[in-house]
């Protein structure tokens, strides 16, 4: 059975910032780029049964950069609708509602454009996206360019944890995290890994 090797795209301006990014696509930065060719070595170390990416602007370039050839872009993979809330700082949005965290708290409706959702729909996306790819693993390993927040909600279900405790896997910009069996039980392979020093 093949890995499940999930990367999160490279920096943005509003990454940079810390200021959520949900469905707005804002394009990488010099240094998102940078981070995105990093990873070149290690993806041309692997054979993929298939590729996949969110349909965001930064999710296709990271790919491109990082000679990730994407099959299909599904758009379960787009990172979480954050409502009123894209844009925003978390500490902004703690200005107004003290003790505010994200995993638990959700978010406010937005603009049409926003309307927000909440980590259970989260979870419902990922679900449907481990769904598909569960059966191409078979194949070999399945790559997934997507982002932080819908990552690491998909990485608690592919461990069989509630949405919510996506909370615990923190993923940085720019990096690669496997996903794998042990005795034919899900586990978390390698985390986070930085592209190697050039």
């Amino acid at each position: 059975m093949g890995e499940l090797i999930i990367v999160r795209h490279g920096e943005t301006e509003w990454s940079r910032a810390r200021r959520h990014t949900g469905r707005t696509d804002l394009p990488l930065t010099a240094r998102g780029e940078e981070q995105a060719r990093a990873l070149a070595p290690v993806a041309a170390g692997r054979s993929f049964a298939r590729v996949l990416s969110s349909p965001a602007e930064r999710a296709r370039r990271t790919a491109e950069l990082a000679g990730l050839a994407v099959d299909e872009v599904d758009p379960d993979l787009w990172e979480w609708d954050y409502g009123g809330y894209e844009g925003i700082t978390s500490k902004s949005i703690r200005e107004d509602r003290p003790g505010w965290f994200l995993w638990e708290d959700g978010v406010i409706p937005g603009d049409a454009g926003h309307p927000g959702e909440s980590v259970e729909r989260v979870g419902e996306r990922a679900d449907a996206v481990l769904g598909r790819v569960r059966p191409l693993l078979a194949e070999g390993d399945v790559a997934l360019v997507a982002h932080g927040h819908v990552l690491r909600v998909l990485t608690a279900r592919w461990l069989g944890l509630e949405p919510a405790a996506g909370r615990l896997f923190r993923l940085e910009t720019g990096t690669l995290s496997t996903l794998g069996t042990e005795h034919d039980r899900p586990v978390i392979a390698a985390w986070n890994v930085p592209p190697p020093a050039g």
